[in-house]
């Protein structure tokens, strides 16, 4: 959950424009602007200096220090938490390395350097949780951050692209208004509580599986996971306050749907096409056909 709050600033990095380089083959960059980089450097230290302040005056403000300590939460919320770990793993890492690339540094050193920061930005915040009650350090949550980098770089190198994108949706559940306020009350604290709303995306180009010249490039099918009927991360609570919560079936979804690659859309409009690009994480609500572990089947007209 903290690793989100940190996620929702290190984003508003993209609306600088970092992300404008050719996603498709990016043209090398022999020129260094000292300039650039220390815009990049400059609003990454002043984002995380905040949330890190966040964290440490707000978040765990009347949360009592203990002696460090480990948690083993690697079935919590069926493994949503650990999609959204790794979701901002990447995120963090896609933007680091393009904001390098954007700055003129080399491909070896964009990739050790910005393909490596989700991983190593996260990293901090999950040694503090060890040292606060009712918290403690999560390897499991580390493992996620490790992959969600790790699909930046590793595609980098393999394919000299992301033909991969991960992406993320929210959709209010239906949970939160039978919770008493357990999973948020605002658009904002059911984003931070109620992963049953969660769905991670997993989207890549259509042509990529099915080879032909007629298939545009930004076309792309995605595959999703999720979980619903959680009040609780282990298991669910009875009562919230003075409310019951109701008897519910915790079950994961797999979604399959069709979506859209914006940074494959080129256009003759300069500010149009730094906008694609950074619509990198963005899926497109589309018709969406469920599976899920109660045995059931569903088809969504369209799926958020």
């Amino acid at each position: 959950m903290k690793s989100r709050l940190f996620l929702f600033l290190v984003v508003a990095i993209n609306g600088l424009g970092f992300s404008q380089t050719d996603s498709t083959h990016e043209k090398e960059m022999p020129t260094f602007h000292k300039g650039r980089f220390a815009t990049v450097v400059a609003t990454e230290a002043a984002l995380y200096a905040g949330t890190m302040a966040y964290l440490n005056f707000i978040w765990y403000k009347d949360t009592p220090r203990v002696p460090f300590g480990f948690y083993n939460d690697a079935a919590g919320y069926l493994q949503v938490d650990k999609f959204g770990h790794a979701y901002g793993a990447y995120l963090e890492s896609y933007i680091g390395y393009k904001a390098l690339r954007w700055t003129g540094a080399s491909k070896k050193k964009a990739l050790l350097f910005g393909g490596t920061l989700g991983f190593f930005l996260q990293s901090p915040i999950e040694i503090i949780d060890g040292f606060y009650e009712g918290w403690g350090f999560s390897w499991s949550d580390m493992a996620a951050n490790a992959v969600g980098s790790s699909l930046v770089i590793g595609q980098e190198l393999l394919f000299d692209e992301q033909i991969m994108k991960y992406k993320f949706s929210f959709r209010r559940s239906p949970y939160s208004k039978q919770a008493n306020g357990y999973l948020g009350t605002t658009f904002a604290g059911q984003i931070l509580q109620d992963y049953n709303a969660h769905t991670y995306w997993f989207s890549i180009g259509l042509n990529r599986i099915i080879r032909s010249e007629r298939i545009p490039d930004w076309l792309n099918v995605a595959v999703g996971y999720g979980a619903n009927g959680m009040f609780g991360e282990f298991e669910n609570i009875k009562r919230w306050g003075n409310v019951v919560i109701p008897p519910t079936q915790r079950y994961r979804q797999f979604l399959f749907s069709l979506d859209i690659d914006w940074t494959k859309i080129k256009t003759k409009n300069r500010f149009l096409n730094q906008v694609f690009q950074s619509m990198f994480m963005v899926k497109l609500p589309f018709p969406a056909l469920e599976i899920n572990t109660k045995g059931g089947l569903r088809a969504y007209g369209i799926y958020y």
